[in-house]
């Protein structure tokens, strides 16, 4: 039969929507331009979508913190805590409340279900409180509510430090609160604060002898103070044809300021502040300690603007100022973490003296985009194990068709998480692995069947590559769709693993989709452009029973399946290799585990003294600890806080570690030279923690 006579309408068969479909992407040139269109968004989803370390959780989260002076932990409990709690509970969507009551304060936190929109669970509990004023006992001096997020965990921390003794707390501390101010300026920079060091302060030290000889009292020097600094407008005269306006005050700018302030006046002679005490200009009283120490591996410790700091040396430590800088809520982490990073480095040498050194102690962008770099490298080494399996068993040209599909699926996919709000991070990624060898299944049929229908040659090239999808396209849609229903399920997690798992829930399904459309469309055109110099390439008649394949596949399965009674073996080979399998989770032969260990390169120990405690005990432990882990050849550095909470991460957050603030406490944080770089595995730094954490 000729090509014209195949080619006649009238002769071909009656073909249904779906063949319409293919043969329209086939001989037209939609296809090109969907693979084209497809690359490119994919391309702008990738630079666009925010990346960061872990899916965003929206669980409302609100500390309501109560001052009550004078009274003991049991009155704040039954006075303030308990009426407070049972008001919470009242809230429509409160799925817990728990709270702390301690020598004149208390704090309740309220936790909202997960999904709930946090402006209206923060407008129910301050309207719940503010309704309830007059239950509120007279003692309680101060009140207020603060949100809670997962975007208030520091992407960046930035700490300050000098080997030089010119550039003390105070100086550090100077430093870094208008360093801070300027950071705050830059594009999508959150919640900003500086931690340690200590701030400026006029100490006034009364003399005894000085008040008895002068008549003078504390209260008349706290009131004459109180009056002399201050600054208010009080009103305007007009001269010269000029509005001026008239101020009372300053403040004080000075000490001499200070020590002028006149007190009284005695025989009408003045008593003034500096005739009766010894006023100081200077740090304010030590209230906790921050240290940065440094490890055998600082020549790796992360700096701004210089490689290392030929200053620091294994086992010193010196005074530091820690910069917390958080993101905005959707904003890349990556993108921030490098602005902050590089704003810093253009102040150095302004703002910044040259002999103070800023080390990067936290890098969330970078760790989160290594990690995600990182599944992209997987990504890219299964994708490249699959178009050489293809290559091996289909052939070059099939192969290249096939792989065509996975950037197309792939980009259409991080297009729709960029639409619908999702970000790439390492949950995103790794459902698009698991998604891998899935969504090449359909273009792996439509294209060995092509292959098989241009070998027989029954038909013409473009109504054997329809006659070919139409005989798989029924099976390879349902397939589709029954991989799509199984994962569905995952949408109705409940609690804060539904929101975590939801890239996965999303992912998944939308890729099947995705490579259901590419095998409707770019596969065909793909197969019929390049697999045409198949048909007819050998005269020989194809037959199916001779390929290799076929002979190989007979002589094994069919060994098996000959006899009643070899079926039968073979069944309970399988059925006993499955319950051993199964038995494998079950019984914990094999660790289950929802993701991979995580590769953390830092440490934070959590000291917990004695309470009553002096602040130069907790330092002694700390300083203990630090000494120990200047032994440590993976530390880089590590600081150490006593008397305050470092700046939180998502642990602390969920502990409120960050409210740890007494001469008892304090916690030190690590950081190790990254996994890539020691010979050391994942599962042992937990083992160091235990180690440092029994002292």
């Amino acid at each position: 039969m000729s090509e014209q006579n195949h080619s006649n309408p009238s002769a071909a068969p009656q073909r249904g929507l779906t063949a319409k479909i293919v043969k329209l992407f086939t001989i037209s040139q939609l296809s090109p331009l969907f693979l084209i269109g497809a690359l490119l968004a994919g391309m702008a989803a990738l630079l666009l979508t925010p990346r960061e370390e872990d899916p965003q959780i929206i669980v409302p989260v609100m500390d309501v913190l109560v001052e009550y002076p004078g009274a003991a932990a049991e009155e704040v409990e039954k006075l303030v805590t308990t009426p407070l709690e049972t008001l919470l509970k009242q809230i429509d969507s409160v799925e817990y409340v728990y709270s702390a009551s301690m020598p004149g304060r208390a704090i309740a936190t309220v936790r909202y279900y997960v999904g709930e929109d946090r402006e209206d669970s923060l407008v129910k509990t301050w309207s719940k409180v503010m309704s309830n004023q007059d239950i509120i006992p007279a003692g309680v001096t101060r009140w207020s509510v603060k949100p809670i997020s997962i975007d208030d965990v520091p992407i960046v921390m930035l700490t300050l430090s000098s080997a030089s003794p010119l550039n003390d707390e105070m100086a550090l501390r100077r430093i870094a609160d208008e360093l801070v101010s300027r950071l705050r300026g830059v594009d999508n920079v959150a919640k900003s604060w500086v931690v340690g060091g200590a701030r400026r302060q006029i100490t006034i030290n009364p003399i005894p002898a000085a008040l008895i000889a002068r008549d003078v009292s504390l209260a008349e020097i706290i009131a004459a103070l109180q009056a002399t600094n201050i600054n208010v407008q009080v009103g305007s005269i007009a001269s010269g044809n000029r509005d001026i306006d008239l101020e009372a005050g300053p403040y004080f700018t000075s000490v001499e300021e200070v020590g002028a302030t006149i007190l009284k006046s005695v025989d009408g002679r003045p008593v003034y502040l500096r005739d009766v005490a010894r006023i100081q200009d200077g740090p304010e009283d030590q209230q906790h300690y921050t240290r940065i120490g440094f490890g055998p591996a600082v020549q790796d410790m992360k700096l701004v603007g210089q490689e290392l700091d030929p200053s620091a040396q294994p086992g010193e430590e010196r005074a530091m100022v820690t910069i917390a800088i958080a993101k905005r809520q959707g904003s890349n982490a990556v993108q921030v973490a490098e602005d902050v990073i590089a704003f810093t480095e253009s102040e150095m040498g302004s703002i910044i003296p040259d002999d103070v050194s800023v080390t990067i102690t936290r890098d969330y962008g970078e760790t989160a985009d290594h990690k995600v770099n990182e599944l992209v490298k997987h990504l890219l080494l299964a994708i490249a194990i699959i178009v050489v399996l293809l290559a091996i068993s289909l052939g070059p040209k099939e192969s290249l068709i096939v792989s065509i599909a996975v950037p197309v699926t792939f980009a259409i996919t991080l297009l729709c998480d960029l639409i619908f709000g999702y970000t790439i991070n390492r949950v995103t990624m790794f459902a698009l692995i698991l998604s891998l060898g899935l969504l090449v299944n359909d273009p792996i049929v439509d294209v060995e069947n092509i292959y098989r229908h241009y070998k027989l040659k029954k038909e013409p090239p473009l109504q054997a590559l329809l006659t070919a999808v139409d005989e798989v396209r029924p099976p390879t849609i349902l397939a589709t769709f029954a991989v799509i229903v199984s994962f569905l399920p995952m949408l109705f997690i409940t609690g804060m693993m539904g929101p975590y798992m939801a890239p996965m829930a999303f992912n998944v399904p939308i890729a099947m989709l995705v490579s259901l459309i590419v095998a409707f469309t770019i596969t065909p055109w793909a197969s019929y452009k390049l697999l045409q110099s198949e048909y007819g390439k050998s005269e020989e008649q194809f037959e199916l029973r001779k390929t290799r394949v076929y002979r190989f596949y007979q002589a094994t399965l069919g060994y098996l399946i000959a006899t009643p009674g070899r079926s039968r073996l073979f069944l309970l080979i399988v059925l006993a290799a499955f319950a051993g399998s199964a038995m494998l989770a079950a019984t914990r032969a094999v660790p289950l585990k929802l993701l991979p260990f995580d590769n953390k390169n830092e440490l934070q120990l959590v000291i917990d003294m004695p309470a009553g405690s002096t602040l130069e005990q907790t330092e002694e432990v700390a300083r203990a600890l630090g000494q120990f882990l200047a032994t440590v050849n993976e530390v880089t550095d590590y600081q150490s806080y006593v008397g305050l909470a470092s700046p939180m991460d998502f642990n602390g957050m969920v502990r409120h570690y960050y409210l740890r603030r007494d001469n008892f406490v304090g916690d030190l944080r690590v950081n190790l030279l990254p996994r890539s770089s020691v010979n050391r595995t994942p599962i042992r730094l937990p083992c160091v923690s235990a180690t440092l954490s029994r002292p």
